[in-house]
């Protein structure tokens, strides 16, 4: 059996890793166009159950990624200059980078083959295999070759955001929020790793003009970031990394495969990454696929439909609180006006998921606060 996986992030190298443990004798090979150390951005962020999702059926993955991991067990909002911590939600965070050396470690340990800088511009170029799996992100060549098949639609958000890091050292996740004379700013910012934070900086499309951020090169527009966050930062500058202003795409397909082609992670779907679940979404897409292959005995046209028959609700459910997520981004300028708590409770509550009761058992001691006031 030949197995070619175009993409060496989180889902192509895990599934990858997963099909070669359990068929050795199967020919797996992952198509990546970067070299193997190239990558975007700085640290990713997963929900508070980290990678518990991995313990019992990966107990060898799990022990080589979680030692490397931040985590903690609040996360703070800093409005109108005053702190709000929201107790009992907690997260866990790994350097991409280090996530991607240690997945490809994990699939070399297997057998699969890892070719890294080898562009593919057109399916043919692959070869022949039984199945042909899509984890080349956003920008997915076989969603793309195939994309009335798969019913394919990317649409974009109009808020701006640019992926920034800082050696700033952040104690929890932090959500800073600043209203300026040049417009709205919010920083996602939280530690990756020891004296290393991801610092996420976005705009809506009203600021991004009106700053001339469009205008400005990397380190013009770095600097105004680094003024803007100048006291979060504790005045130590920003670190670029391909941190340009981006809109964040949402992607959707009507279909997850078609004849012996697949779809995994960002190529089949993207969540928010206010959520925090875009990694898991996509190591968890190939659980899924590897167990379908597995209860279909490797039969690629009756594990397909099954992946997708499984997969498809877990994921619709994650996917639509990401949007809910994204809606209350796009529009967080409207809510500024609150009082730092009041707007602590309309973040908590964005996505839908969490009411004022659950909140009460998660959060105890920022509901006590909330309801003092």
């Amino acid at each position: 059996m030949r197995i070619a996986i175009l993409g060496a992030g989180p889902a192509g190298l895990y599934l990858s890793y997963l099909i070669k443990r359990r068929r050795p004798d199967a020919d797996v090979v992952v198509i990546e166009q970067n070299v193997a150390d190239a990558t975007f951005g700085f640290g990713v962020v997963f929900s508070d159950r980290a990678l518990e999702f991995l313990r019992d059926d990966d107990p060898e993955t799990f022990a080589a990624i979680t030692p490397q991991m931040e985590s903690w067990g609040d996360m703070a909002l800093v409005h109108k200059n005053e702190r709000v911590v929201i107790d009992g939600i907690g997260f866990a965070a790994i350097g991409r980078l280090k996530l991607l050396q240690l997945l490809q470690a994990q699939a070399l340990s297997a057998g699969v083959d890892l070719q890294f800088g080898r562009a593919v511009k057109s399916l043919d170029a692959v070869g022949d295999a039984d199945l042909i799996v899509g984890a080349d992100g956003v920008n997915s060549l076989v969603r793309y070759t195939y994309a009335e098949e798969f019913g394919a639609s990317v649409s974009y958000l109009a808020n701006r955001f640019a992926w920034f890091g800082t050696s700033k050292p952040f104690d929890t996740l932090t959500q800073t929020f600043r209203h300026t004379p040049i417009g709205n700013f919010n920083a996602h910012h939280y530690r990756y790793a020891p004296g290393r934070s991801t610092f996420i900086v976005e705009v809506d499309a009203a600021t991004f003009v009106g700053a001339g951020l469009e205008r400005m090169d990397d380190a013009v527009s770095r600097g105004l970031c680094q003024r803007v966050f100048a006291d979060a930062l504790e005045w130590r500058p920003l670190i670029s990394n391909n941190s340009v202003w981006r809109r964040f795409p949402i992607v959707k397909n009507a279909r997850w495969h078609h004849g012996t082609h697949v779809l995994v992670g960002d190529a089949l779907h993207t969540a928010h990454f206010s959520i925090g679940s875009g990694t898991r979404l996509a190591m968890e897409d190939a659980i899924a696929l590897n167990r379908a292959l597995k209860e279909h005995r490797d039969d690629v046209a009756a594990a397909l439909p099954a992946f997708e028959a499984v997969r498809r609700p877990i994921v619709e459910k994650i996917v639509a609180g990401a949007n809910s997520s994204a809606l209350w981004y796009e529009n967080f300028a409207e809510q500024m006006s609150l009082s730092p708590v009041e707007f602590a409770m309309s973040y908590i509550t964005r996505s839908g998921r969490v009411d004022l009761e659950r909140l009460r058992k998660l959060s105890p001691r920022f509901v006590e606060r909330y309801e003092q006031e």
